[in-house]
């Protein structure tokens, strides 16, 4: 099981809505806690608690085995969307859908009041997680990111599809060759042909990297999906 720790930007009133932001391979929670700390300054989100949980450090196939911070291990760069470590990614479903339910059970947000998100690997993970969580999901965010398990994720979506309805971001540097852009459409696109609703973005000139039009993508996503609900 992933680790427990998680990098916590806690709600500056009444908690009453949560995004759950996962980082890429090596990397750690605190790699994306600028996210949230620049939305503060900005007095964006004040009824939003961000968590950024770590993964653990796992042997990674393509870093000749040395370990790393890795929600699943990878062992081709060449078609990363053809490697799937189906064990690895399980694992941290499970652990994804813990955090929502520690949320829900031990925080007291609604389901539908929580986010789901990452880039990279943890896009991938959060795509994966989000379209098959057994609860009904505020939205759904893959930055740099590629679907995992191929047509296997379906057989894993719930009998009564709750997150049906629940908007996915995706989006995407033109320019990266690490996890190509073609591979972030071709997610896009098949997840749109099974139903999903797809907002999907390209970013001119962008690398495997983050640009602030992305981040502003984002931002009014989130708007939307998290409005504040003010006193009560």
């Amino acid at each position: 099981m992933p680790g427990p720790s998680a990098l916590v930007v806690p709600a500056l009133k009444r908690h009453t809505a949560t995004v759950i932001f996962a980082h890429g391979l090596g990397d750690s929670g605190a790699g994306w806690a600028g996210l949230a700390e620049n939305w503060r300054r900005r007095g964006k989100f004040e009824e939003v608690s961000f968590v950024f949980p770590n993964a653990p450090d796992i042997p990674i196939t393509v870093n000749w085995g040395m370990r790393m911070p890795g929600w699943y291990d990878i062992t081709t760069f060449d078609e990363l969307a053809d490697a799937h470590d189906e064990p690895g990614i399980l694992r941290s479903r499970s652990f994804f859908h813990s955090l929502i339910d520690k949320e829900v059970s031990e925080k007291g947000i609604s389901s539908d009041r929580i986010v789901l998100g990452g880039f990279s690997q943890g896009g991938a993970m959060s795509i994966f997680a989000g379209v098959t969580s057994p609860r009904k999901l505020g939205g759904i965010v893959g930055l740099s990111s590629y679907l995992l398990m191929g047509n296997k994720i379906r057989d894993l979506v719930p009998s009564d599809n709750p997150n049906k309805d629940t908007p996915v971001f995706m989006a995407h540097g033109a320019e990266d060759e690490l996890v190509k852009t073609r591979w972030g459409k071709k997610t896009a696109d098949l997840l749109s042909e099974w139903g999903w609703k797809v907002d999907w973005k390209t970013y001119p000139g962008l690398a495997h990297s983050a640009d602030p039009q992305e981040i502003d993508d984002l931002e009014a996503f989130l708007e939307k999906r998290l409005p504040p609900l003010g006193q009560q």
